[in-house]
């Protein structure tokens, strides 16, 4: 009965003790091909980069001015073209992963951490490359040759800092969003995400009329516009964290198939 107690115990104790080693574990694992996580958005970033140097060595060749030119680049998308395969990112980590890391002892807390790290340490990463080119575009005048990748959008209007920030959190959203979402699938299969689809649209239908019928759009347009740059990105920080602790809600009643 005395060893009963123990060994309870004992597995109580580990449940409720952080286990970087396990966790750590989880970061190897998701890192067995690294080209997902580090590579492939590398290289649709550098597709969108190659394909702004043509459309500039065109607008330039035609004859449009490098200063004209950089001002329509910087509506342009190009800089955010890794979010959408991020969002993919994130369903490959739970869809591929989850099932093998339990066979191998991990727990769900385990697992929902050490993607967590992997994730944060994908999205600094990014942050510090994206952020620093918006500043080597502002250096060399558009690569010399007028083009605006990744001085667009809001990059490269409050400086490096804000840029990583702002870089940083998008990531982690998109990516917790990805993970979040498969984990609502894993749990429930195919009627969860029919739920999860429909009910967000439903919610979304009754918040649009809901602002029309009271006409509080210009209330929420003013709200919007008020915000300051560290709200955005507090804002879209409290996205992200709501995002992962769904996701780590749900997953512990996941059952890997």
């Amino acid at each position: 009965m005395t060893a009963v107690a123990t060994a309870t115990a004992e597995r109580e104790l580990g449940a409720s003790r952080l286990r970087v080693g396990e966790i750590w574990r989880i970061v190897r694992l998701l890192a067995v091909n690294p080209t997902i996580f580090f590579g492939v958005p590398w290289m649709i970033l550098g597709g969108a980069w190659a394909v702004t140097m043509v459309l500039a060595l065109i607008m330039t060749g035609a004859g449009a001015p490098m200063e004209e030119a950089r001002e329509g680049f910087r509506y342009s998308w190009a800089v955010l073209s890794p979010q959408w395969y991020l969002v993919v990112v994130g369903v490959q980590a739970v869809a591929y992963t989850f099932s093998f890391a339990l066979g191998f002892g991990s727990t769900r807390r385990d697992f929902w951490l050490g993607m967590s790290v992997m994730f944060v340490l994908v999205s600094a990463e990014m942050a510090v490359a994206i952020a620093t080119l918006v500043q080597l575009e502002q250096l060399t005048n558009g690569w010399w040759i007028g083009a605006g990748m990744f001085d667009a959008l809001w990059y490269g209007q409050l400086g490096w800092g804000f840029d990583f920030l702002s870089t940083f959190v998008l990531q982690l959203l998109v990516l917790f969003v990805g993970a979040s979402a498969t984990t609502i699938y894993m749990r429930w299969r195919v009627r969860g995400m029919m739920v999860l689809l429909f009910g967000t649209v439903a919610l979304v239908l009754i918040l649009v009329a809901s602002l029309t019928f009271t006409g509080s759009w210009p209330a929420v347009w003013s709200w919007l516009g008020g915000l300051t740059p560290t709200g955005l990105i507090l804002l879209g920080l409290a996205a992200a964290a709501v995002a992962a602790v769904t996701g780590f809600l749900v997953i512990r009643r996941a059952t890997p198939r």
